[in-house]
């Protein structure tokens, strides 16, 4: 059973503009640990490839925090809350912290999506309980 849906798009250039502004800062408000590292490594090699990392877990997080029906307040924060890649290339969302805590004792799942393109990255989260629809369903 779909327990809430949640999008987002943003615009890089803002991402780029904040990210110039407040340095660092910005990156490490936003980013989990394992995504600080992407993050540096993709800025290192090219600007605009580690903007772009930046943008998509931005808005990830945005569409993850509507999903679960709370936004950004506890226990959804930043950092606790990272959109990581398989192996493969698809994302997924690690959580951390009283968040996990929280995710986990409603048996909840999430599904991310992320786009992006030269100016704007978009992002769909959908979170699903099973274990409803396995009672309603026996």
């Amino acid at each position: 059973m779909i327990y809430g849906i949640g999008n987002d798009i943003c615009d890089l250039r803002r991402i780029g503009e904040t990210l110039a502004r407040r340095g660092d800062r910005f990156a490490e408000k936003v980013l989990g640990p394992q995504e600080i590292k992407v993050f540096q490594a993709r800025r290192a090699r090219v600007e605009s490839r580690g903007i772009a990392y930046l943008a998509t877990r931005f808005s990830a997080k945005e569409s993850f925090s509507k999903a679960i029906g709370m936004g950004m307040r506890m226990p959804m924060t930043w950092r606790d809350c990272e959109i990581l890649n398989e192996a493969s290339g698809k994302p997924f969302i690690r959580l951390h912290g009283e968040l996990a805590e929280w995710f986990a004792s409603r048996g909840l799942q999430a599904h991310v999506s992320v786009s992006d393109e030269t100016d704007y990255v978009a992002t769909f989260v959908v979170v699903e309980q099973p274990r409803l629809a396995a009672k309603e369903n026996p």
